[in-house]
């Protein structure tokens, strides 16, 4: 029932007017100048009372070994680029989709956002594309979504490997509740000063590498436009999802072959901002979540890697991609 309020709160503030797509910048709202590693496909279908556009990328659609990419919620799929290419040369298809509200796909003024709906719009995705069983891996919120996408599919997926996902305890245990308002506001007051400065200090561990830019790029291109007002809204929308659905008795009944890979030097705690004040719990503390989750659901694999944080696949990729294929 607590669940069902949240979700029909978050689906009245969605409805909460915005500019028109005739008077924003929809170059802009949808990364149309941004370039992204491979060519991107569109799929249109019927969601909420309106049509939609998925972006895709689709690689080696030839072979029948599929692996579905989930990007997280500060990201969009053209980040997945060296993951994708180490794939195909191991003659994986690759299917990389930006979700709704994200990247080059539609920001609509208005969507109930949760982990069941964009799990089904991915699912409609891949039965577009003949795709019926596939490996699953999701990085940071996309591994909240993967998580919920492998609870309701579960007999179509192969295993499941999260990279780093958030979702591992309980924000809404902790964190007190807020109205939309208050995260579209915190979306609007973003620049990009701010978000290095964010992923410095918790990705990682407040150094600064120049790879790390490219990352933060498309923002380059959104903030301070005409259609920066949409994508923030957008953005606030899918903070609803994060502190709303608790995702820990999901995982504790998980049972399709799942390994979560975890940077412990990682501290991405959602909330840690306001949180409850009665409340000394330390949120996003990775070095810890390995013990917590194997007495969760002991069935798990999780490999932890020392001195990396929130992006291991961007600090060290090389040494990342030794264990994610080896995983796969």
């Amino acid at each position: 029932m607590k669940l069902l309020f949240c979700l029909f709160i978050f689906s009245m503030a969605s409805c909460n007017s915005l500019p028109s797509a005739s008077n924003i910048n929809l170059e802009n709202l949808r990364l149309k100048n941004f370039d992204y590693p491979f060519p991107v496909n569109f799929f249109v279908f019927k969601s909420q009372k309106q049509s939609l556009e998925m972006a895709y990328m689709d690689l080696n659609k030839s072979s029948k070994d599929v692996v579905v990419l989930l990007h997280g919620k500060n990201f969009s799929g053209f980040y997945w680029r060296d993951i994708a290419k180490d794939l195909v040369k191991k003659n994986y298809r690759v299917i990389i989709p930006d979700q709704i509200g994200f990247g080059k796909s539609s920001k609509p003024s208005y969507y109930q956002y949760n982990f069941a709906q964009l799990s089904l719009n991915t699912k409609k995705l891949l039965e577009h594309l003949n795709v019926n069983n596939f490996y699953l891996v999701g990085h940071s919120m996309g591994g909240m979504m993967a998580i919920n996408m492998t609870d309701l599919y579960s007999n179509h997926i192969k295993q499941l490997i999260l990279i780093n996902p958030i979702g591992l305890e309980d924000y809404g245990k902790y964190v007190q509740a807020k109205d939309i308002n208050f995260f579209y506001n915190l979306e609007l007051n973003k620049n990009i000063d701010k978000i290095k400065s964010y992923q410095k200090k918790y990705y990682y561990d407040g150094k600064w590498n120049s790879s790390y830019e490219e990352l933060i790029a498309p923002f380059t291109h959104q903030i301070g436009s005409p259609s920066w007002k949409t994508q923030a809204w957008n953005n606030a929308l899918t903070y609803g999802p994060i502190f709303s659905e608790n995702l820990l008795p999901k995982i504790q009944r998980l049972i399709t072959p799942t390994t979560i890979i975890l940077g412990t030097r990682d501290r991405t705690g959602p909330g840690r901002g306001w949180k409850k004040t009665n409340s000394n719990y330390k949120l996003g503390q990775y070095h810890l979540f390995k013990k917590r989750l194997l007495k969760l659901n002991p069935k798990l694999k999780i490999h932890e890697l020392n001195d990396l944080g929130h992006m291991p696949q961007f600090e060290d990729y090389q040494r990342f991609s030794k264990l994610f294929f080896k995983i796969l």
